[in-house]
């Protein structure tokens, strides 16, 4: 054995060699990553580059190769990476301090634009967490703290999103999706809040039994002239008749027997006795 060692031993160093080298050579590139070739500093090839219509299993994943110590590799994430946002106060267009804190969801699309431009994907998370801050202030600004309560908040998160994507393409990047984990009030704010909202609710019932007041005097003054157009209209065609009318009317009401015990002392030719001294 030692003889053949010596025989052979250029041989073996050489076999040694081209087996070390094409170790280094080779680059096994899982289905979840992307791999960029970068030669002199500057981004080459990529291998199993992100596809949205390729299938699982049907991507550039597998071995490849590099040239050893002229190229190196960085790996990219195919998968969706996380953007968190620091909570933060937001003042709503109704004067409500609101502490929010979101997140966005992105991936990499363009790993060489990505290489380029932040270099690594912690530093795309970096680039991107002060403008979905940014973006978040700007839209929510815009409404009101209810309006965060309704369906209008799927709306806000859409404008968030699109404007964080056109920001993130200039890393290489795809914004997903952006969702607000809590929009609420600061301690103490809450009770406030709801003061101002039932003082605004009694203003509101106060108006609204003011206009129904006003509404149905209205009413009542027309009904009334209406009323008493009708009287006059009907006793007009015979004032004679009304006149008896109403002093029928008046003698019920002051004779009645309900009344109790009573003395009229009026001389017989008083004017309110007149029709009973007619035939």
């Amino acid at each position: 054995m030692p003889d053949l060692w010596q025989k052979y031993k250029a041989a073996w160093i050489a076999l040694g060699v081209i087996l070390v080298g094409a170790m280094m050579s080779v680059i096994v590139v899982p289905e979840d990553e992307q791999a960029v070739v970068i030669r002199g500093g500057k981004p080459v090839r990529v291998y199993n580059a992100f596809d949205p219509k390729a299938d699982f299993g049907q991507t550039d994943a597998g071995v490849h190769w590099r040239i050893p110590g002229y190229e190196r590799v960085q790996r990219i994430d195919k998968r969706l990476l996380s953007v968190d946002m620091q909570s933060q106060q937001v003042l709503s267009t109704d004067q409500q301090r609101l502490n929010v804190d979101a997140y966005a969801r992105y991936r990499i699309i363009d790993p060489i634009k990505m290489v380029q431009a932040a270099g690594t994907t912690d530093r795309v998370t970096m680039q991107l967490e002060p403008i979905l801050s940014s973006v978040v202030r700007q839209e929510l600004g815009k409404r009101t703290f209810s309006s965060l309560l309704t369906a209008e908040r799927g709306e806000a998160m859409a404008n968030i999103r699109d404007l964080l994507d056109r920001e993130a393409h200039e890393y290489g990047a795809q914004v997903v999706d952006v969702r607000i984990k809590r929009a609420d009030l600061p301690e103490g704010a809450l009770a406030s809040a709801f003061t101002r909202m039932e003082a605004a609710r009694q203003e509101e019932a106060k108006t609204i039994t003011a206009k129904g007041q006003r509404d149905a005097q209205i009413i009542r003054a027309d009904a009334e002239a209406q009323a008493a157009k009708i009287y006059a209209d009907a006793y007009g065609k015979d004032p004679g008749f009304y006149d008896f009318y109403r002093a029928m009317q008046s003698y019920r009401v002051s004779f009645a027997k309900d009344q109790g015990a009573k003395t009229f002392l009026l001389s017989p030719d008083n004017a309110y006795l007149k029709h009973f001294r007619q035939p």
